[in-house]
């Protein structure tokens, strides 16, 4: 009974918190670069308002310095998709030849 009401009480505190849950995947025919630094979206507050999740799926170009150059989106939520690109620009990935990385960025409210 005690585990239970434990799990109950960590979900709803995760639900009245809203939380942004992201993922980085690399498309099929990439090896992809290691991430050094990645910064997390913030959860839009009109987007937490109306209680609006989703992913956002980006293709970032990333520099031979491992900075990322330009972000493009492939598809999501408007409202998602400019808090998830403003955080992307931000990442840092290892050094190495100029790459299309692809990104999914998963929302949760």
């Amino acid at each position: 009974m005690y585990m239970r009401r434990t799990a109950l009480a960590l979900l709803a505190l995760s639900y009245s918190l809203g939380s942004t849950t992201w993922v980085q995947g690399q498309s099929p025919n990439d090896a992809g670069r290691k991430v050094l630094r990645k910064v997390h979206p913030e959860y839009p507050s009109d987007a937490r308002r109306m209680n609006l999740g989703g992913t956002v799926k980006l293709v970032a170009m990333v520099a031979p310095n491992g900075s990322v150059k330009k972000v493009e989106p492939v598809g999501g939520s408007p409202l998602l998709v400019r808090a998830a690109e403003s955080a992307v620009a931000q990442w840092k990935y290892e050094a190495g030849a100029e790459s299309k990385e692809t990104i999914e960025i998963h929302f949760t409210p």
